[in-house]
Order: C-alpha cells, then structure tokens, then sequence
C-alpha cells in the first residue's frame, strides 16, 4: 500500500513559510510522501497540482487572514472537478470563531498555533483510512434508511397518529428557520419517522402542501460521506438540489437529490458530523 500523498500549499499574498515547511517535514518524518508548491499559490495552481500529484490530502497554510476566501475557493474547485475524495485540512492564524464555518464549507479539521504535529498527521491518516474503507462501502448501497419525512400541517396530526395510535415515541423537537421548517423525530423501531410542519406560507413544506396535502416528503439514506453520494447521483445525471453537504436537522450534514427523477420522491443523504 502506498504512503499518503499530502499536498501542502500557501494560497494567496501571504509570504511567511516557516510553519509550512515545518509541517511538510514532519509528515514527511511520519511516513507520509509531500509536496509542498511554495509561496503565493493560486487556487487554480494548487488544484491543478493536487489533481496532477494524485494526492489524498491538501493541506492549507495561511496567516494572511485571507482563509476565510481562500480555504474555501479550494474545496469549490474540487467540487468543481469531481475531486471530493480528496481531504482538505486547514492550518495558521485563524480566530475560533471562523473554524466552523471553514468546516461547514468542507475544511475536514482546522490546526491553529499549538497543534503538533503527531496530532496532524494521526487526524490525516485516521481519515483517509475511513474513506478507503467509505469509498468501497459506498458503491454498494447506503448504510440504511436514516428516517422518512412526513409533510404535516401541525405536528400535533402526527402525533395523533404515530405516537397515540402506533406507539412511537417523541424523540426530539426543534426548529430549523433556514429551511423554513420545524421538526419532530419518533422513534419508529428500526429507523425514525421526521415529521416537518412550516415555520410559514414561504416554507418550501408549506408549498408542498398546498399541491399535495400531508403525506410523504423524502427518504433520508446515512451514509458516510455526503459529498461523495452528491457527486455519484450528479455524474449519474440526477439533478440535486445541494451541490454539497449542509447543516441539518439533527445536527447531521445532508445533502437532497431533486424528486423529478428520483420516482417522485425527493432523496436526502444525511451524514453525522465528526467535531474535531
């Protein structure tokens, strides 16, 4: 088996170099194989570097204060060009305020000022060997149905019928305004039933059920890695409705594929989130 490749790379204007090349010559002293582009990098060039060297992880430096722009023109550009499996971690001055919202935009970990580097390349190496094994599970089928979304009016029609006359158990309640919906989870047994009431007349399950009433609204499939079944269904030719993972009820990552070509059905992937 091959060593990790890692690609460590300074996008942007930001001409200080030291930590990088600290970084590449420690994960070069952990086994790993290294490239490291130099200084004042386009995302275009890092990209193009990452694709060419065939490596498993990029690794951005940045002390510009420019990561916020840049680390996430790189995890753009690989989607860009159907490269998701490649790992993106992120490293330099960065305030704590912004590291969730790099990871939101795919930046797998972010190693600010007093990492080490054993912890950087254990995080690196954990994570390729999940996706190894992730890539060869995933063409298989999904992990399992995660829930089935009902399209109510008011929760408490739920209720009525799932929790008083079949027994399910209330799990959960909570609202989630950027989708214009809130929620219910019951625990249905072998998976869980979602139930979604709108927050408004502009709430996408407001719409839906105005042209069909309650009933059925997606099937959400766990899997391990979102971004990966978003690009099979769109190189497949499914239209989507996410071209990437976003934060979602249950404080899961899930992405929807469009229900024109999914049988009528609207399909979700969904995928726990890992905080590190």
């Amino acid at each position: 088996m091959r060593p990790v490749r890692v690609l460590v790379a300074k996008p942007g204007l930001d001409g200080h170099d030291r930590g990088a090349l600290i970084v590449a010559q420690g994960l070069r002293d952990a086994g790993m194989e290294v490239i490291y582009t130099g200084l004042r990098q386009t995302v275009d060039q890092i990209v193009a570097t990452a694709l060419d060297e065939d490596v498993d992880c990029i690794g951005l430096s940045s002390l510009s204060g420019a990561h916020m722009a840049l680390f996430p023109a790189v995890t753009a550009a690989l989607r860009a060009r159907g490269a998701t499996d490649i790992l993106v971690v992120g490293g330099g001055v960065i305030p704590s305020e912004d590291i969730v919202a790099l990871k939101a935009e795919g930046i797998a970990a972010v190693f600010t000022p007093g990492s080490s580097i054993s912890e950087m390349a254990d995080f690196i190496h954990a994570q390729i060997a999940a996706r190894g094994e992730r890539s060869a599970d995933d063409l298989k089928m999904p992990d399992a149905i995660d829930h089935i979304g009902i399209a109510v009016h008011h929760l408490e029609e739920g209720y009525a019928l799932y929790c008083e006359q079949l027994g399910m158990r209330v799990l959960k309640v909570e609202s989630v305004p950027s989708a214009g919906v809130r929620v219910a989870f019951l625990d249905a047994g072998n998976t869980h039933f979602e139930l979604l009431e709108p927050l408004g007349e502009s709430s996408p399950i407001a719409t839906f059920l105005e042209k069909r009433g309650p009933g059925l609204h997606h099937i959400a499939y766990r899997v391990g890695d979102v971004d990966g079944w978003l690009q099979r269904m769109r190189t497949a030719g499914y239209p989507l409705l996410d071209e990437k993972k976003r934060l979602g009820a249950g404080n899961k990552w899930v992405g929807f594929v469009h229900p024109k070509k999914t049988l009528g059905v609207l399909m979700e992937f969904c995928e726990s989130r890992t905080e590190v």
